[in-house]
Order: C-alpha cells, then sequence, then structure tokens
C-alpha cells in the first residue's frame, strides 16, 4: 500500500561552506573526499565508491567506535555539476528503511557555497529525526575540508 508522503517527514538543510562550488562539488562526489566527512560525530568513513553518473551507484561504509558498520547505497538519479546532485538512500545493515531520495544543491554566493540538502520519503518522523541529527554531524565534519 503506498503512503503519501508528508511534510514532516521530509528534511532540508541549508549550510554555507567557504569554497567555491566546484570544490564544494567535489567533495560531496570523490570517494576519497566522502571518507574526509560523511560519518557523524565520532564515526569515520573507511571505505566509499562513487560511480558519478546517471545510473551509477555509490557505497558509504560508516564505522562507529565500537567497531559496528553502518553501510548506505545508492543510485545516482541526477548529475548536474557543480550546482544539482540527486540520488537515492538505502541502509544496507540497519534493518528495514524504504529507499529515500536526497537532493542536494550548490548555489554559489560569491566567495562561498550555500548546500541546500533535501532529503525526503521517509515513512515516520522518528527516521527523519535521526537522519537530520546524523547529516548535522556530517556537515559539520565538511566545515573542517574546507
Amino acid at each position: 500500500m503506498a503512503t503519501q508522503e508528508h511534510p514532516a517527514v521530509a528534511l532540508e538543510l541549508r549550510r554555507t561552506f567557504p569554497a567555491p562550488r566546484e570544490r564544494v562539488f567535489r567533495a560531496w562526489t570523490t570517494a576519497e573526499e566522502i571518507r574526509s566527512w560523511q560519518a557523524p560525530g565520532p564515526m569515520t568513513t573507511p571505505f566509499a565508491t562513487v560511480d558519478l553518473r546517471v545510473g551509477g551507484a555509490y557505497q558509504i561504509h560508516i564505522r562507529a567506535p565500537d567497531g559496528r558498520e553502518h553501510r548506505v547505497a545508492g543510485v545516482y538519479r541526477e548529475v548536474d555539476p557543480p550546482s544539482r546532485l540527486v540520488y537515492t538512500w538505502r541502509w544496507e545493515t540497519d534493518g528495514p528503511e524504504d529507499e529515500t531520495l536526497v537532493t542536494v544543491e550548490f548555489k554559489d554566493r560569491g566567495q562561498t557555497t550555500e548546500v541546500v540538502l533535501r532529503h525526503e520519503r521517509f515513512r515516520t518522523a522518528d527516521q527523519r529525526a535521526r537522519h537530520e541529527t546524523g547529516w548535522t554531524g556530517c556537515l559539520a565534519k565538511l566545515g573542517h575540508v574546507f
């Protein structure tokens, strides 16, 4: 049975980074760069792969301090350098969750870049809240990359 998205279960975050759009876009789209920031708090990213093209896949492994790994994977739906990415998001290790959708826009703000992240298609407000915490932590780490 299909459910309709409710605004409470979509997430939007905005952050501005002190770097040009091309540089910020590269941080989101190369495996080496993703490993430096795509894990919140004390977690790390020991593994990431990126096939940056429409229909290409990515995979990210996130490791907790206790050694437990969380794996997320998806497929790129839209790749428009350096302004926009759209990709699916599905946890492979954390129980049954539906595939969600991430849209990232990179807005040129002169010497800085505003990132607008929209993560949608969550089934519950709890899922949304967990992802908001995770993304907030990841974006904080991304700020240290530039």
